[in-house]
């Protein structure tokens, strides 16, 4: 199971004992923030879409939605997101579980903007039942983010 593997790849940054498991879904990021009990936007959702290798990743804030004009500025590609197949064959996690760790090398990760307004958010673990509360800081680096990006608008 995907959240074996962050589970495994927890160790090496000593957060292993961070993750958090629910006994019902945090799939989406209203039912995360409700196992959570804390604000939706704090939810960090990893928001998958194609590009020529295979995909790349968009941590944003549970309250941000892609901005279409932004993400073809930065990335130079149209925002196509995975199909679920898709989602876990690039990445080995399924949706509801999509998150930025323990990913194949080939995969890039960025983080957007939208989440700098808090100093923890919680992304998924690898399962639609798991969480981890990060800094950005601890975020950026548990997640090997290539950039901060501006991709996305609050709605």
């Amino acid at each position: 199971m995907a959240i074996d593997a962050v589970k495994e790849y927890f160790t090496r940054y000593d957060l292993l004992e961070r993750i958090q498991e629910f006994d019902v879904s945090s799939a989406t990021v209203e039912l995360a923030a409700q196992a959570l009990n804390v604000a939706p936007q704090r939810i960090a959702k990893t928001l998958s879409f194609r590009n020529a290798e295979s995909c790349l990743l968009v941590v944003a804030a549970g309250d941000a939605k892609i901005d279409n004009q932004k993400f073809k500025a930065t990335f130079t590609m149209k925002a196509r997101m995975l199909t679920p197949e898709e989602a876990l064959l690039f990445t080995g996690h399924a949706v509801g579980g999509i998150c930025p760790f323990a990913l194949p090398e080939n995969v890039e990760v960025y983080l957007d903007a939208s989440l700098k307004r808090f100093s923890t958010v919680f992304p998924a673990c690898g399962s639609a039942n798991s969480a981890i509360e990060l800094s950005l800081d601890e975020l950026e680096t548990v997640a090997k983010s290539k950039a901060w990006v501006d991709v996305c608008k609050i709605t």
